[in-house]
């Protein structure tokens, strides 16, 4: 081959395979977003570049995509007691009220990468779909004339998975709740009571000279936080949480930062809650850990380029709760809602409960409401442990009310209060400026079924 030739062959021949190699590394480099069809939506955002998750296999079609929504959302509908489950529109008593939408898939109304349609909630479907089914709502109930189709979702009235703290039986039952509750309390952890009556061995208040760590790891700060603990209370040593076996079964080894594994030996379900939300689903699905810079929220520029990881809000070793509840929050959050938090009431009461001043549960922490305690049973206890899955009762709002709001105000008050976006974006520093109606409709509509018996 000539040298004329071969130049412009072997130049060709450069550029593919520069280019083969930039485009397989776009395809396995999980910041690359060059084989997105389109933006993701804000609830998937920081899982897009893992598309094995929803594309579960090759030309899958609809059944793919449903079971991978119910793959991951299922407990969270479960949970919620979803109020349109799938056999409410295979029913068919239902046939002619779900003929114009196919209702039983989750991507009727949430299409993934159609930013154009993308409304509040991440759905994509108009805010008039309810017609289909509810059309003749206004017949059934003269309260609803006039109503516009456009405002079940969206006017504090209506959710169309999660109606737990609005439909009409529990809306008569808060009737005459008041603003705010004369006793107002969060319900305490008790997960040290729990381990002392479940424990599998004895556990003991180790002290400051009870520590394991091996002399070249025994770090003098860090013991001594160590030692002021609740886990110095309950018998965690240093070795509890720093010794890890290999793979291979081999001997044990020291690891200097203890990974997720290490704290799911005791607390499996708030790690599970963790890696349920935004904060750790990264590291559910094998990608890096989350940073605030991920994030489509504002976020503080110091703070960019943490990783979140346990410890990125408790501390190591310290493992202050407190300073979890508000300042590692406030550490990277940066949206007006956030700001807004230390001029409101919930804020100062949470000062007044640091400080001794009140008793404990009294003050409001971001963690309050938005990692919102739970009792469970555990072999017959009642255990009250952290929801870690911050994402659970964030969107659409009204889900908070039963699990959070309602252990200090009346269910009126609730829902006016959230759904009222000024006074949210304030933090809720004043009184809401508007009113929901469904209270006085469910009294009116209590009063007409009294009169008629």
């Amino acid at each position: 081959m000539s040298r004329s030739k071969l130049v412009p062959w072997l130049s060709w021949a450069t550029l593919t395979l520069l280019l083969t190699g930039y485009l397989a590394h776009a395809l396995w480099h999980e910041h690359s977003a060059l084989f997105l069809p389109n933006r993701s939506s804000n609830g998937h955002h920081q899982i897009e570049k893992a598309c094995s998750v929803c594309h579960t296999e090759p030309f899958g079609g609809e059944a793919m995509f449903q079971a991978a929504c119910i793959q991951c959302h299922g407990e969270a509908l479960k949970a919620a007691g979803d109020s349109h489950p799938k056999r409410l529109f295979t029913d068919p008593r239902n046939a002619d009220r779900v003929a114009g939408i196919d209702a039983k898939r989750c991507v009727t109304c949430h299409q993934e990468h159609r930013p154009g349609l993308l409304r509040p909630m991440d759905v994509t479907i108009a805010d008039d779909n309810c017609l289909y089914c509810h059309g003749d709502v206004a017949e059934e109930r003269p309260s609803h004339v006039g109503f516009s189709a456009r405002t079940c979702a969206s006017g504090g009235c209506h959710n169309y998975h999660d109606n737990s703290a609005l439909y009409e039986d529990f809306l008569v039952k808060h009737l005459n709740d008041p603003g705010t509750l004369p006793e107002a309390a969060v319900v305490g952890r008790n997960l040290s009571e729990i381990t002392r009556v479940l424990a599998r061995r004895p556990v003991r208040h180790l002290t400051l000279k009870d520590h394991d760590a091996p002399a070249d790891h025994a770090d003098a700060k860090a013991v001594a936080q160590w030692a002021e603990t609740a886990h110095a209370r309950g018998g965690v040593n240093c070795r509890d949480c720093h010794i890890e076996k290999t793979s291979d079964g081999g001997a044990a080894v020291w690891r200097e930062k203890p990974g997720l594994a290490a704290c799911r030996e005791c607390h499996e379900e708030e790690v599970d809650g963790f890696e349920g939300g935004k904060h750790g689903v990264r590291l559910a699905l094998d990608l890096p850990p989350m940073q605030p810079n991920l994030a489509r929220q504002p976020m503080k520029s110091k703070s960019l380029d943490r990783e979140l990881l346990c410890n990125s809000c408790h501390g190591a070793h310290r493992y202050d709760t407190r300073k979890a509840a508000v300042k590692s929050c406030l550490g990277c959050h940066d949206d007006e809602h956030s700001r807004a938090y230390k001029e409101s009431p919930h804020y100062r009461l949470w000062l007044a409960e640091v400080a001794g001043k009140d008793k404990p549960g009294s003050g409001v922490s971001c963690a309050t409401c938005h990692l919102p305690r739970e009792t469970h049973r555990q072999e017959g206890l009642a255990r009250v442990r952290v929801q870690h899955n911050q994402s659970r009762n964030l969107r659409p709002n009204e889900k908070m009310i039963r699990s959070v709001c309602l252990t200090c105000h009346g269910l009126g008050f609730a829902i006016d209060a959230l759904a009222d976006g000024d006074l949210v974006r304030r933090n809720f520093n004043g009184a809401p400026s508007r009113h929901v109606a469904s209270l006085d409709m469910a009294k009116g509509r209590e009063q007409s079924q009294q009169e008629r018996r």
